[in-house]
């Protein structure tokens, strides 16, 4: 489905490599979770699989391949054909990644406009659609409204219909539960498994939080300074984890005796 091959990334300016050697396969209908702290190269893989490298102010080379387009060099012109329309991209702040001066049911047609030739009441029975299977309640109401009279989880349910509006073949999920409180949180990771039961979108979830992706995922990456230093089963890592910066990772994730143990 998607094949990231020995990908390299790195900025002018920079000394070190963003993102270094990486491989990563995501099978059809497969949820994998690509986890490690800020900066470790996490969001700079997704955005070479978006197509959303500054291809100017860095050097990279490898192969990212959907299918058979290798998307880390392909034209500008290719890949408007398939971003949004192949790939959904949902990112972490939806108050600041929407628009604020277009309605959410413009938004979430958007794709729609840009890839199809679909009349304007086509567009819209289509995003009330989309709306609908995210579970955003009164659909045709939240249609005309904007960003900023919506909730944050709201909105966020608002950027998954926008990038599932086309039926891509891959979701990209960037920290899409960061900013959310727990329980708008488990409501999502809910929702992304229903979708993914649902559609059999391949998806990868990019956090930090292993203890949501452990929830998600069925498979997890682990990434440090740029470089994929373990990658299995997510039962399998976290049970029998190899590389010392993934037994760390699950060290520090909060339990019930380390909270009663906290000064």
């Amino acid at each position: 489905m998607l094949e990231i091959r020995d990908l390299h990334v790195k900025f002018q300016g920079r000394t070190r490599e963003a993102v270094s050697g990486v491989n990563l396969t995501i099978r059809d209908g497969e949820i994998v979770g690509l986890v490690g702290e800020s900066g470790s190269g996490k969001s700079v893989t997704a955005m070479s699989i978006a197509g959303l490298l500054p291809r100017r102010s860095c050097d990279y080379s490898g192969e990212v391949l959907l299918g058979e387009v290798d998307l880390l060099h392909a034209s500008r012109a290719m890949l408007r054909t398939i971003q949004g329309r192949e790939i959904g991209v949902v990112f972490q702040e939806p108050m600041t990644c929407m628009d604020p001066l277009m309605t959410v049911g413009r938004q979430v047609e958007e794709a729609l406009r840009i890839h199809t030739d679909l009349g304007r009441e086509e567009r819209r029975r289509r995003a009330l659609r989309a709306m609908e299977e995210v579970e955003l309640p009164e659909a045709e109401t939240l249609y005309g409204k904007y960003p900023h009279e919506l909730s944050g989880g709201m909105c966020q349910r608002a950027m998954i219909a926008a990038a599932i509006v086309t039926q891509p073949r891959l979701l990209l999920l960037d920290e899409p539960t960061t900013a959310l409180d727990v329980t708008i949180q488990a409501q999502i990771l809910e929702l992304l498994k229903k979708l993914n039961r649902e559609s059999g979108a391949s998806m990868l979830f990019i956090s930090h939080n292993l203890a949501v992706v452990r929830k998600l995922c069925s498979r997890v990456a682990v990434m440090q300074r740029g470089v994929l230093v373990e990658e299995g089963e997510t039962d399998a890592v976290f049970h029998h984890p190899t590389h010392p910066y993934t037994q760390r990772l699950i060290a520090a994730i909060p339990t019930r005796r380390r909270k009663e143990d906290a000064p």
